[in-house]
Formats: C-alpha cells, sequence, structure tokens
C-alpha cells in the first residue's frame, strides 16, 4: 500500500510540476489583469460621481498600456482605420489638394498634378469656406478632412475666396483615387548628375524609384543623389528593392530579430540591379527614420553609397498591423532590425526605461564597432552616422513666425497676382528691389514675437530678482534688452536668405506646384552642393569609400 500511494503521488506531483510551466502562469497572469480591468472599468462607471464616457475612458488606458511600451505601438479604433491605411498605402478618395490652417483660415498650399482639383480650376492662395456648403467655420480640421475625402466617383464641391475676385467662388469636383507619389521629384541638378527625392516607402516606392533612375540614365546621368531627407519610412520590403537597384542579387539587406522565431527573417536582394557601378550619394537628416535609414545604412555597409548630411533618426524597430475586434487594429513593434554589417541603429532603449519612466539613449560605451566590405568602422546604437556631415542650423524664429503666420504665404499669392507670367524655378530670385517690395509690405503687418535672446534674458531677470541682484544689475539688463530691440528692428534685412528662399519656393509653387518648389532650393540646398562637388571628384569619392 506505501508503494502505491508512493507511486501515486510522484505521478501527481510530476502531473501538477509539468502542468505548472511559466506559459501557464503567463497566461493565469493575463486573464488575472483582464478581469481586474474590467470589473475595475465597471465600478467607475457605475460610481465614479461624474458621469464618463466608457469609450474614452478605454481609450485613455489602451494608449497609457501602451506608451509604456514604445512610441510606434499603437492602437487605431475604427474611425481611424482610414487615416492609417491612407498612410501606409498612399491611397484615398478625394481631389488632390492640399491645405493648411493660418489663423482662421484654411488655405489651399498645393495642388497634386494632374487631379481633379488642379483640373477643376482650384488654385495655391484659395481660401476655403464652405465644403457642400457646410461652413467651414462650424466645422473642426478633422470633420473638414472627412468630409474633404470619400468614396471614389462622389461629387464635392468647395466654395473658396480667391484674392483678388470680389465674390466667393463655386467649384465643382468628382472624388478621385489618389495615390501619393513616393519620389514627388526627379530631374537633373546639373548636366550629368540625377537627383531622385524619395519621401515615403509606401507600395510601388522601388517601382517609382527604379522608373526615374531608368529614365534619368536615358537623359545622361553620370551619378545620382538619393534624397532621404526626412523621410520617415514605411514597407521593410521597398527598402530591399530600392537597395537591390544598386547592389547585386543574392546580398542580404536587413535582418529582423524578436522575441518569437517567426520575426527572426533576413531579407536578400532578389533581381538583377539596375546599376552597380554608377556613383551614388545618399543625403539623410535627423528626420530619416526606419527604411530610410535601412536604404542609407546598408549602401554604407556595403561601400556602395556616400551618405552625406546629418545623424539620422535611429529607430531599428519593426511593426506589424494586426486585425482586433470591431475593425480595430494594432500597430505592434515585433522585432528589431539589423544592417548586413550586423549593426542595430535603435538609438533608444525602450526596454530599459528609467525609474521616473522617461527612456535613454544607448551609452557610447555600449556601442559596437563594425566594418564595411572596404573596412571602414561604422558604429551601431545611435542611428546612421554620415559619411560627410554638414550643417543644416534650423531656421530664425524670426522666419518661423512669418511662415507660422503666413505671411510669406500671402506676400507670395499678391506677388503672382501682380506677376501672372511663369518664372524659371531654378534661376528665378528676388532681386533687391523686390525684396524692398517685401519689407514695405510688411510694415503693416503684425509680427511681434520674443526671440531666444529676450527668453533668455527674461529667464536671467526671474533669477536675478530671487538671488536679490536685480537692483545691482537692472541698468545693464535694461541696456541688453533695448540693444535687442534695436537689432530686431533690422531682422527682416539680417535674415534675408533664409526668409528670399522660403518666399521664392512659395512663389514658383504658384507656377510649377511641387516640381518648381524643390527646383527653386537646388541654388540654397547645402546637402545638394556638396553631393555634386563629391561625385564630380573621382578621387575624393573613391577615397571615401576606401576604393582601392
Amino acid at each position: 500500500m506505501n508503494k502505491k500511494f508512493f507511486w501515486f503521488a510522484s505521478i501527481v506531483a510530476l502531473v501538477a510540476t509539468l502542468s505548472y510551466t511559466k506559459p501557464a502562469e503567463r497566461y493565469f497572469e493575463i486573464a488575472k489583469n483582464l478581469d481586474i480591468f474590467a470589473t475595475l472599468f465597471k465600478e467607475v462607471n457605475a460610481l465614479y460621481v461624474e458621469e464618463v464616457n466608457p469609450n474614452k475612458l478605454v481609450r485613455t488606458g489602451i494608449d497609457a498600456m501602451l506608451s509604456s511600451l514604445d512610441p510606434y505601438t499603437n492602437y487605431i479604433p475604427e474611425d481611424e482605420v482610414e487615416d492609417f491605411r491612407t498612410v501606409n498605402t498612399g491611397q484615398y478618395g478625394g481631389i488632390g489638394a492640399i491645405t493648411r490652417e493660418i489663423g482662421n483660415r484654411t488655405v489651399v498650399t498645393m495642388l497634386m498634378e494632374g487631379y481633379g482639383a488642379q483640373k477643376g480650376g482650384l488654385k495655391i492662395g484659395d481660401e476655403i469656406i464652405k465644403i457642400d456648403d457646410i461652413s467651414l467655420a462650424k466645422l473642426t480640421r478633422e470633420e473638414s478632412s472627412q468630409i474633404m475625402k470619400g468614396q471614389v466617383g462622389t461629387p464635392v464641391s468647395l466654395t473658396v475666396k480667391r484674392v483678388g475676385v470680389e465674390e466667393p467662388i463655386k467649384l465643382e469636383f468628382k472624388r478621385e483615387r489618389i495615390k501619393l507619389t513616393n519620389v514627388p521629384y526627379s530631374g537633373m541638378v546639373d548636366k550629368d548628375i540625377a537627383y531622385i527625392q524619395l519621401s515615403d516607402f509606401t507600395p510601388d516606392a522601388a517601382k517609382e524609384v527604379k522608373n526615374a533612375l531608368v529614365q534619368l540614365k536615358e537623359k545622361g546621368a553620370k551619378a545620382v543623389i538619393l534624397d532621404l531627407r526626412g523621410n520617415p519610412g514605411g514597407l521593410l520590403i521597398e527598402a530591399v528593392n530600392i537597395t537591390n537597384l544598386f547592389i547585386p542579387k543574392g546580398k542580404l539587406v536587413v535582418s529582423t530579430k524578436g522575441k518569437i522565431p517567426e520575426n527572426n527573417l533576413s531579407y536578400e536582394t532578389l533581381n538583377l540591379p539596375i546599376d552597380t557601378e554608377i556613383p551614388v550619394t545618399v543625403l539623410i537628416n535627423r528626420g530619416s527614420a526606419s527604411a530610410s535609414e535601412i536604404v542609407a545604412g546598408t549602401l554604407q555597409d556595403y561601400d556602395r553609397a556616400i551618405v552625406i548630411g546629418e545623424k539620422s533618426y535611429g529607430k531599428g524597430l519593426v511593426q506589424v498591423s494586426r486585425p482586433l475586434s470591431y475593425n480595430s487594429q494594432l500597430k505592434v513593434t515585433t522585432a528589431k532590425y539589423y544592417t548586413p554589417t550586423g549593426r542595430c541603429i535603435q538609438v533608444l532603449d525602450y526596454g530599459h526605461r528609467r525609474d521616473d519612466g522617461s527612456v535613454g539613449s544607448i551609452p557610447d560605451s555600449l556601442k559596437k564597432a563594425f566594418k564595411t566590405t572596404n573596412g571602414r568602422q561604422v558604429f551601431d546604437g545611435g542611428g546612421i552616422d554620415p559619411d560627410i556631415k554638414t550643417e543644416n542650423p534650423e531656421a530664425h524664429m524670426l522666419t518661423q513666425v512669418l511662415f507660422e503666420k503666413g505671411f510669406l504665404f500671402d506676400y507670395a499669392t499678391q506677388y503672382v497676382l501682380k506677376h501672372p507670367e511663369p518664372v524659371d524655378p531654378k534661376t528665378f530670385s528676388l532681386d533687391d528691389e523686390a525684396y524692398q517690395q517685401f519689407l514695405s509690405w510688411m510694415k503693416t503687418k503684425n509680427y511681434s514675437y520674443k526671440s531666444y535672446m529676450e527668453y533668455q534674458l527674461q529667464q536671467f531677470t526671474e533669477e536675478a530678482k530671487k538671488e536679490k541682484y536685480y537692483a545691482d544689475l537692472k541698468s545693464q539688463l535694461d541696456l541688453v534688452s533695448a540693444r535687442i530691440a534695436e537689432s530686431k528692428k533690422n531682422e527682416l534685412v539680417l535674415h534675408k536668405d533664409e526668409i528670399k528662399m522660403l518666399l521664392e519656393e512659395d512663389i514658383v509653387s504658384r507656377y510649377h506646384l511641387e516640381k518648381g518648389s524643390v527646383e527653386s532650393g537646388f541654388k540654397y540646398d547645402k546637402d545638394i552642393k556638396t553631393a555634386t562637388e563629391i561625385l564630380r571628384n573621382t578621387t575624393q569619392y573613391k577615397k571615401l569609400l576606401n576604393i582601392q
């Protein structure tokens, strides 16, 4: 009997041990916490002193939960799914007009070439006052955007105010499928140097870059500038295929590693390239992220291109979308990605938050060095470091104020009204007389603002008062304040170059849309100038890539 009991007890213990595995513990914890959340929500909804909105309360809880992970893991409710699809596919039903709010006005800032807005008579500078006879004054920005978009083939009308026309104009359109292009511009910046601007990685991005590259080579391009500045990324497969245009078939482009084996993948080039020899430069800045960094990092790892600009954003995480109940979706981070040398360029360590919940960058002491194909040293853990760093300081606060308050936009509208003849985008420049006319126009405008120096002086003054030094320093502080005020009187002249650049781009866009706006900026673009110089200097190009 004792032996039977012993064996029975042993078997029960073994079964209990096997059944009490870590996954079981995990599932129990999930079930327990879901139960706690449901009962808590029920009690709050029933007992809280004020009425609560169940949808808003749960959404707040979901957002707070996901915010403890990383900024890229997001919940997309049903009413936001369409916007999510637009971002990921670059397609929506509309008329092809881009608008912006300036004060209480909603103005048209760009027309997409070949779509209904342009063909139907809408103009940049028009102020939209009604959509389908509904006053915009009664709508939020989100509501007006939703009304503008809609089912392909359905009608929509806009009533607009136009400078130089007394009465409002009513225009009729039919919504069509709008495809946001990934390559808003491609052309020649010099007689044999091609320039391709890539702004997104939505479907067909690689096809668009390929078509542009082939066409520009047919026009005599002997070198290429690929501009990824401000490109936030997108589909990983498009990054792989774009890289494939410049490197041979069968080369590793990127690998991903996650918690579950299904997310441990390697992506190689599958097609024959367009050109493995043509000199290439890639432009990046702090706004170049994710898929942009895969392209720049892979071409850098293989010494296939010189990377120029600022250190990139540093997003080395991969997301996938998963369907949820009630037509909602989850975008969730599933893996980290690694360039061919094995480096992950993720800059923020979301897996190890500080006690206060903040996230720190990966310290330099933990960054690893890797070698490119030709033996150049590159590092992980901090974005893509350019081979040639360029400085692109932010626009002065005055210029930002003139843009945000719409003064540059409104003056461009006035200028085009008086100068209806198109201009050459690449050569157009406001001469001194034209800029003086702008200064005269600005004399009647209120563009007061507090400069960075004034903020600093204000903080210093407050500290001086706290520390009881203000009485002794008052005369000097008043003198500095007076000199700042005096210098601000001349700031429109002092910052003429950057103001003039934005004015010229805005003016040219009225005649030639986005293509003209891009070409207008070539003469001011330091990164493009640097890239052109390097591509012209074969010896320097090879030296930078360590080509023997």
